[in-house]
């Protein structure tokens, strides 16, 4: 395997022993972190077998964990807007996703991907459609990118009758594609079962998903929970009860259950998905386009509840950048609960190795430490101005969360391969992805009804 070491301005490693280590370097070693070397030990260093990488001006950061994503959406940005939920999926996006081909999902999943390598995520969970999941998992495998995948199941939709199977072809199809594909890839690609919400599926479909999970080590429950007023009206109406406390009657929040948004939570289902080690997607710029509300993340976190941040789709909001979520993030709490409420640190943890521990995922991904995945990106922070930049670990927080976006990104590795480097795409031709995305897209539209 070729060693590669990357001499480093600052390395950000958001592990426990040294959070951060100012002139330092990294060895690759393969897919994986080798070592961690300080300003002095790079200093003595006489020789090393193998590619140097001179990053003197770059900080390098554990890549971002997006745990909530729709790539078969990303076609769709621009097309959905100023809608509420419910009506934003019955009038748009239900139709969309079912007048997907093959060549138009692929394309929407490229497009997808070549943002969010450029803007630094290097891991994902994508909740996929109804049909031509493969395209989906194709794009991935192809470009590098390391994500948990799992088509969606919908075998009832009162929303819009387009776009459904029956319990036993979801069940079935979704038991096929984790044979095939979970711990794919030398493990950069890992199934999550993914029944799309409480009000698209049956009960059998959404226990029956659940189980699945048991047949798999790894394996993960993905989906929405409790995103609107008006779909917490509906499940009230169908359940007799809240969506989270429909779930624990069902027996499906568990450790390994990651839900999306979470915003209308009441005190008790707060409290059993504590007690429960289940997960929170917080997704703050689709929750506010969609003008569904502000999930209630200091309090989920003061309960021990693993919160993990994602862009969700393309079409709600409207980017797939994760320097944006982190940002909101962080805003919106603040005029509820004070300026102090959740600070930049609390913020880029969620973004890295808490979107590690949402996934599982913490012994290998998260953080830059000796013995992980090299999953890395590195950030150009020159053009921020913080003059607290080379003092103090705070500031580096700050300029990241507050203050950087995708033109700060200059590199990004997953699994010890570079997909994005000196501001270039290594794995995707932009200009090929981008073309071809407008000539589906077009025919797609053509598809619509």
């Amino acid at each position: 395997m070729q060693k590669t070491l990357i001499k480093l301005h600052t390395i950000l490693t958001m592990g426990p022993e040294l959070p951060l280590l100012e002139g330092g370097g990294i060895v690759v070693n393969g897919n994986s972190i080798e070592r961690l070397l300080t300003k002095a030990e790079l200093k003595e260093m006489i020789s090393f077998d193998g590619e140097i990488v001179d990053a003197s001006r770059l900080v390098a950061i554990p890549g971002f964990v997006q745990t909530h994503l729709h790539l078969c959406q990303t076609l769709f940005r621009g097309l959905a807007d100023d809608l509420e939920l419910l009506d934003w999926l019955r009038l748009k996006i239900f139709p969309f996703e079912a007048a997907h081909n093959d060549r138009s999902m692929h394309a929407s999943a490229m497009v997808g991907i070549a943002e969010l390598i450029r803007s630094g995520t290097t891991t994902i969970m994508d909740m996929g459609s109804v049909h031509h999941e493969e395209e989906v998992i194709r794009a991935i495998v192809e470009t590098g990118l390391r994500a948990f995948v799992g088509k969606s199941m919908i075998d009832q939709n009162d929303v819009y009758t387009g776009l459904r199977e029956s319990t036993r072809d979801a069940i079935s199809s979704t038991f096929k594609y984790a044979e095939q594909w979970h711990n794919a890839a030398g493990g950069r690609i890992r199934y999550a079962v993914a029944p799309r919400f409480l009000l698209s599926c049956t009960d059998a479909l959404l226990q029956e998903a659940y189980e699945m999970t048991r047949s798999f080590p790894g394996m993960l429950y993905h989906t929405h929970a409790a995103e609107s007023r008006q779909e917490m009206d509906a499940v009230r109406k169908r359940c007799h009860m809240d969506n989270v406390e429909y779930f624990e009657k069902l027996q499906i929040l568990q450790t390994n259950t990651c839900l999306a948004h979470c915003i209308w939570l009441n005190q008790r289902e707060i409290q059993l998905m504590a007690d429960r080690d289940a997960k929170v997607a917080h997704c703050p710029s689709s929750n506010l386009k969609l003008g569904s509300g502000v999930a209630q993340v200091p309090e989920l976190l003061s309960r021990g509840i693993a919160v993990s941040l994602g862009a969700d789709g393309a079409p709600c909001n409207n980017t797939l950048n994760m320097f944006e979520e982190m940002r909101l993030a962080a805003l919106i709490q603040k005029p509820l609960h004070g300026p102090s409420a959740m600070n930049a640190r609390t913020v880029f943890e969620m973004a890295t190795i808490g979107g590690a521990r949402a996934l599982g995922m913490e012994r290998e991904i998260g953080s830059i430490t000796p013995g992980k995945r090299a999953d890395m990106a590195f950030l150009d922070l020159t053009n921020v101005w913080n003059p607290y930049i080379d003092q103090r670990e705070d500031g580096m927080y700050s300029s990241i969360v507050y203050s950087c976006s995708p033109e700060n990104v200059r590199s990004v590795m997953v699994d010890g391969r570079w997909l994005y480097r000196n501001g270039v795409h290594t794995s995707l031709d932009v200009s090929a992805v981008l073309s071809t995305a407008r000539e589906e897209l077009k025919h797609l539209l053509g598809r619509v009804h």
